[in-house]
């Protein structure tokens, strides 16, 4: 959409009717202060490099029996069932209410 000339000169007597003479100097200079500001922003966020993940991540499996045995489980905390340290009377039934 290209703007033609009389087309602008209805948007500025709109902004005069709406915001009065007095006040838009004020309007354009807030305008001219926010694009300057926005534009600085957008350069800021362009020189900051990101810091590339140049490492490789490691893993290793862990065998589940090992890491079940060395599990702490808290008071009053029940284990999952199967696993040692919890009761076999537990296995598949909801912990009593009290």
């Amino acid at each position: 959409m290209r703007l033609e000339g009389w087309q602008i000169i209805v948007i500025v007597v709109l902004a005069i009717l709406l915001f009065g003479a007095p006040k838009l100097p004020g309007l354009a200079r807030s305008v001219g202060q926010s694009l300057r500001i926005f534009k600085s922003e957008v350069r800021q966020m362009k020189d900051e490099d990101p810091k590339p993940a140049t490492d490789p991540v490691e893993g290793h499996v862990v065998n589940p029996e090992q890491q079940a045995q060395s599990q702490t489980f808290f008071p009053g905390q029940t284990p999952p069932s199967g696993t040692p340290g919890s009761s076999p009377d537990s296995a598949g039934n909801p912990p009593a209410s009290r």
